[in-house]
């Protein structure tokens, strides 16, 4: 496992983390420590694309169609505040998040029956999977704006994936599109010994 690292965490392992969080889970996922950085965890190259440059598309079991970022932008924009939790054992609790909520995306979307499970994949090769009805009920979101400004390059700016029921690897940084498809198909990551539903309540971090 390579990764280029900036800001390593600061972990307050002496500061408890207590508390239920908004779908009712411990704030405090076992096996993880709270962070008040936002440590930069990425395999490979920074891909580099423009809001001008930036499209998004979507193909497989659904009516393929791309949107330009401002028509992506057109899109009913949500905010979210929720935590983060880094599969390397820290957390941050209780960033703003701002986007596009993938059941809203959906509502857009003419996919076929047979659809079951989405790919997400990334500027630069990266792709993650998640069952569609996981991606529909855990308040997936496209996320632009964190804390009230832009998303930052190195966490996948302009546009990323934000999974808070999951481990942040099942989120894409710097995503530009989902592939619906009728059978999994694990991702960069799972296939590389990850685990595939990585829960980070049951510390699902590996196969």
């Amino acid at each position: 496992m390579i990764h280029s690292s900036i800001n390593m965490p600061l972990l307050d392992k002496k500061i408890p983390v207590e508390g239920v969080n908004y779908f009712g889970k411990p704030n405090l996922p076992p096996g993880q420590y709270k962070t008040q950085k936002f440590p930069v965890l990425t395999y490979g190259e920074v891909p580099r694309v423009s809001t001008k440059d930036w499209k998004f598309e979507v193909w497989g079991l659904v009516e393929p169609k791309i949107w330009t970022w401002d028509e992506f932008m057109n899109l009913p924009q949500s905010k979210l505040t929720a935590d983060f939790h880094c599969v390397t054992h820290w957390s941050r609790f209780g960033d703003t998040w701002e986007g596009v909520m993938f059941k809203n995306l959906l509502e857009v979307l003419s996919l076929k029956q047979s659809a079951k499970f989405v790919l997400q994949h990334a500027y630069g090769g990266y792709t993650t999977n998640l069952p569609l009805q996981w991606m529909i009920e855990e308040d997936v979101m496209f996320v632009h704006t964190v804390n009230g400004h832009p998303l930052e390059l190195e966490h996948g700016g302009p546009m990323r994936v934000f999974t808070p029921r999951r481990y942040a690897w099942k989120g894409a940084k710097w995503v530009r599109g989902l592939e619906f498809l009728a059978k999994d198909k694990p991702g960069f990551w799972e296939v590389n010994g990850y685990s595939n539903s990585a829960d980070p309540w049951k510390e699902e971090r590996f196969w």
